[in-house]
């Protein structure tokens, strides 16, 4: 085993944020306090101030406790994005309750499933149908500031502060391809405290307007709303699904940040190549899955001004690393360095530290690991444990990469890309990323052996299939090169705008019977 250097358990420092409560909740108190009258968050039918979006957050807390939601009870919320949803996250915490975000896309055996494992006692919709789903049900419309707000009237959760730091802030549904969703317990302390080390790192700012498309349901949407109130930006919220609505916002609010995955980026640069180039866009940021070298280059030909920051997280413990500005220019492939206050370790088969340049499972180790699985104790177990040298909360990620002697990560894929063909062993990540290296390749997805089928590609592009896999064979050993591609208009994915993987799985015409 190889000596473990101090540049692969590195501490990244504590978050240079504000004083922390370690409560979510007091992120809007401080906000409301800062500037009432700046623009918190902004929809297609109208924007709210801080002061107007803390009232609300406040009379929907205490309706929640008329309703009968006590501390520690549940409130699931389904919903578009629409400006209530902020009002929804932090009435909520203001209550003690905790909030379980639901993606409006769920099929009706997937929101039943999800329903009966979580038990909230409200499910706060903008739905006119999901009175019928057996939970009661207050509608999204009914949430707004009181014309007459009293300021500083909070709700007394029995502590007579408010939530606590060790109480369960979100309960945030994840699953992969082919498991079942599962519940990821966030305590208020880790939550807020991974809020505040993200934003140290990324350094949103009071000027910025914040460009958001991702539903609330996944996290990468759900925690703007935590970065925009830390720093006092405008939040404005849209809907990935209609890409031409999005460049539209963006071009009509002059946004300034835009966090993206792969897909929506490449929606965007299509789209805005059409009229003048964004200049106001400072920054995009990416996760979910990985820009491609060639994506990175369209982004900075459409929008110059904009810096690139990739990032590499788990809704387990939220974030992992955060790759300085425009990183691929000196590290091609990076996505960063851990996060401010944690740790990243690659562990071998036994658990044990591997060094530099050496591919394992990554972990991460730090205050933003979160409590575990709801009704999964087993699996808890599996993937939540504790740092052998310092104690500290530690999450087996199931993904694996590699950190340089720099400390910088390197994604090679999740435990479920990883296979063996030919006695070679290989991840999909990297077959896709020499797919998306053949020049005319927009994007494409590996299908990993399954039965009697052999490693496939799924492409985005107007060259030939034969013209593809010839590239691939120029980057790539021989065992590495799927044996068919498949050319398509685009590739399906998931709401959460992630490639879905279970699609790519489906029989397709002209397969072998």
């Amino acid at each position: 085993m190889a000596p473990v250097s101090a540049a692969h358990t590195v501490d990244a420092g504590s978050p240079a944020a504000a004083p922390a409560s370690g409560i979510v909740c007091t992120q809007l108190d401080d906000a409301a306090r800062r500037s009432p009258a700046a623009v918190a968050v902004r929809d297609a039918t109208g924007v709210w101030t801080y002061a107007e979006l803390d009232a609300a957050a406040t009379a929907l807390a205490h309706r929640l406790h008329d309703l009968g939601i006590r501390p520690g009870d549940r409130v699931a919320m389904r919903s578009r994005n629409r400006r209530e949803v902020a009002a929804v996250l932090f009435g909520v915490l203001r209550a003690g309750a905790t909030l379980v975000p639901l993606s409006p896309h769920l099929t009706a055996a997937g929101l039943a499933g999800v329903l009966a494992d979580a038990g909230p006692g409200v499910l706060v919709t903008d739905r006119a149908n999901d009175d019928t789903l057996g939970v009661p049900v207050l509608p999204m419309d009914l949430i707004r500031p009181p014309l007459d707000p009293l300021t500083g009237s909070r709700i007394d959760t029995g502590t007579g502060t408010g939530p606590a730091p060790d109480d369960i802030a979100l309960l945030i549904y994840t699953s992969g391809s082919t498991s079942a969703p599962k519940g990821v317990v966030s305590p208020h302390r880790a939550v807020d405290f991974a809020a505040r080390s993200i934003a140290a790192r990324l350094g949103y700012r009071s000027d910025d307007v914040v460009l958001v498309g991702s539903p609330m349901s996944f996290d990468y949407g759900l925690y703007q709303l935590f970065l925009t109130t830390l720093a006092g930006a405008e939040l404005v919220l849209t809907d990935a699904e209609d890409p031409i609505g999005m460049l539209r916002t963006l071009r009509g609010t002059r946004a300034t940040v835009v966090p993206i995955v792969p897909s929506t980026g490449r929606l965007m640069v299509r789209l805005a190549r059409r009229g003048d180039a964004p200049e106001h866009v400072r920054l995009f940021t990416n996760t979910g899955a990985a820009l491609t070298l060639a994506d990175i280059q369209e982004l900075r030909s459409v929008f110059p001004n904009a810096a690139v920051v990739a990032m590499y997280g788990i809704t387990e413990c939220k974030r992992v690393t955060i790759a300085e500005p425009d990183v691929d220019r000196e590290r091609p492939g990076s996505v960063g360095r851990a996060i401010p206050g944690t740790t990243v370790q690659i562990l071998d088969d036994d658990g044990s530290p591997l060094g530099p340049d050496l591919v394992g499972e990554i972990a991460a180790v730090g205050p933003h690991v979160m409590a575990g699985y709801r009704n999964a104790p087993e699996l808890s177990a599996q993937r939540f444990d504790r740092d052998p040298l310092t104690g500290a909360a530690r999450l087996r990620t199931g993904d694996y990469g590699r950190l340089d002697a720099d400390g910088h990560l390197y994604f090679h894929g999740r435990r479920d890309d990883q296979f063996k063909r030919r006695g070679v062993r290989m991840s999909l990540i990297e077959i896709e990323a020499a797919a998306a290296a053949v020049t005319g390749v927009r994007a494409a997805a590996a299908v990993p052996p399954v039965g009697d089928r052999d490693l496939e590609l799924v492409a985005v592009t107007d060259r030939s299939p034969e013209e593809v896999l010839a590239g691939i064979a120029e980057l790539l050993e021989p065992a590495k090169v799927p044996v068919r591609c498949h050319v398509v208009h685009a590739l399906p994915l998931t709401p959460n705008g992630k490639t879905d993987r279970a699609a790519l799985l489906a029989p397709r015409e002209g397969d072998p019977a």
